[in-house]
This record gives C-alpha cells, sequence and structure tokens, in this order.
C-alpha cells in the first residue's frame, strides 16, 4: 500500500495510518514493526518513517526503547490517585508490578537560596541529595531528585535507602511522623539526561512532578523533583463535596 495521494505530508499519512491500527488492531505492549518494514510496506524512505514514529512517541501512543524496537504503549496505563497513594514503592505493589529502586548518587550539600525557600531551611544549611531510578518490572519509570534535611536524619547512610522504601526509612529508621504531602505535576519534555535514564528519546513527552512532604511539627522533610515516563503515568485526583 502506497501512500502519496493526498496532499497531507507522507509522514503525517503513516501517523493516522498507525493511529488507527493502534487503537483497534495492535495490542498496548506489542512490537511495532521495524522502520525497514513500514518503509518497504508504505514506499516510504526511513526517514519519513523515522519521523512518523517520533511524532507517535510524542503523541504517547508508542514507546522507543534504544536496541529493542518501537512497542505500543498501554494507555491504560494504571492510575495513580494522588489524593491517597504517594509511595512509588507501595503503588506498584498494590498493582502487582515489582518495584525496583537503583539509588544514582547520594551525597550532603549546602542549601542554596532556591532550596532554602523550597525546605523551609536556611541558606547553607546541610542537606541530603538522593537521586534514585525507579522502575518496574524492568522497565526504567521515573528518576526521583529528593532533598532532605540533614537535621531531621543525622545518621542517614546510603545503604539505609538501597532496600526499603524512602517512607519506610523516614517514619519508621527515624520515626517522623508524615501529616500530609501536596504534589503537582506538569507536562514536559525529556532532557538527554533524564532521558538516556528512562531509555526514551531526547524530547520525548514526560511529567515533571513537585513533592513537598510534611512532618506533625509542619515541617518540611522531604522535597523530590520528579521526571516520570508519560506513557506509563496516567493521574486521578478525586474531588469529594462535603
Amino acid at each position: 500500500m502506497a501512500l502519496g495521494a493526498r496532499r497531507q505530508p507522507l509522514y503525517d499519512q503513516l501517523v493516522d495510518i498507525l493511529t488507527e491500527k493502534i487503537e483497534h488492531e495492535y495490542r498496548p505492549g506489542s512490537l511495532m514493526p521495524s522502520e525497514r518494514e513500514l518503509s518497504e510496506r508504505y514506499g516510504l524512505s526511513r526517514t519519513t518513517v523515522r519521523l512518523a514514529l517520533q511524532e507517535l512517541e510524542r503523541l504517547g501512543l508508542v514507546v522507543r526503547q534504544h536496541g529493542r524496537g518501537t512497542f505500543v504503549a498501554d494507555r491504560s496505563a494504571q492510575t495513580t490517585n494522588l489524593a491517597q497513594n504517594y509511595s512509588f514503592t507501595e503503588q506498584m505493589k498494590s498493582l502487582g508490578r515489582v518495584p525496583e529502586t537503583t539509588v544514582l548518587d547520594f551525597s550532603e550539600i549546602e542549601a542554596d537560596k532556591n532550596m532554602a525557600e523550597n525546605m523551609g531551611v536556611h541558606i547553607g544549611e546541610r542537606i541530603f541529595k538522593l537521586k534514585r531510578l525507579r522502575s518496574a518490572d524492568g522497565m526504567p519509570l521515573m528518576v526521583e531528585r529528593t532533598y532532605l534535611p540533614v537535621r531531621n536524619f543525622l545518621t542517614l547512610k546510603r545503604p539505609h535507602l538501597e532496600h526499603k522504601s524512602l517512607y519506610d526509612v523516614i517514619e519508621n529508621d527515624y520515626h517522623e511522623r508524615i501529616r500530609l504531602a501536596e504534589e503537582e505535576f506538569y507536562a514536559s519534555i525529556a532532557r538527554p539526561t533524564d532521558a538516556h535514564l528512562l531509555d526514551i528519546s531526547e524530547g520525548a513527552p514526560v511529567l515533571d512532578l513537585i513533592r513537598t512532604t510534611y512532618n506533625i511539627k509542619n515541617e518540611i522533610v522531604e522535597y523530590t523533583l520528579s521526571v516520570a515516563r508519560a506513557d506509563q503515568f496516567k493521574y486521578k485526583v478525586i474531588h469529594r463535596r462535603d
């Protein structure tokens, strides 16, 4: 089946055809035909096919994994309820998935003006910086950069965070009772470093999340900046009227 009869750009025509197949024929998680196969099937150049696949990825319809191929995104993906569930580890377990956390960095830094304002600490105060890659069933889903006030977790070491969830450490090891966690999120695109860690293309759609966690003294005990794959997260907020 060759394309080109319409004035619509060729890659855009291919986007329409593949979108239709994704909606009605292909199953979530299934491997898409390769660039070469699509090129031969529709009589298009590899460059045109590549542009179409990039557009499908931007729309969140496919996931491109380096060295493996292009897969149909699961858009029924497990919903995260922001009003109730803020633990990645517990959320993944509740969905029957196997969570994995890789600690990429753990260090102690001084709070600059921006961090001091966001965490309610003094400029120059010592804070822990924790960078983690969060995965489920072997698939990288989220890069988290977490900041904790040293004064609340004086003896915290990297091994504490390699085998336990952060909230388990906060609440059980350091007896910080969490009162609430505020979370906001917005659409963005993957920057090079995060794209590499998440195994997606640079510029692919992501969700940027900011979480601020308070203890019962109304002190900020966690400030986290996360970048999540947009094809794997769907958020739901429940509003109740009293």
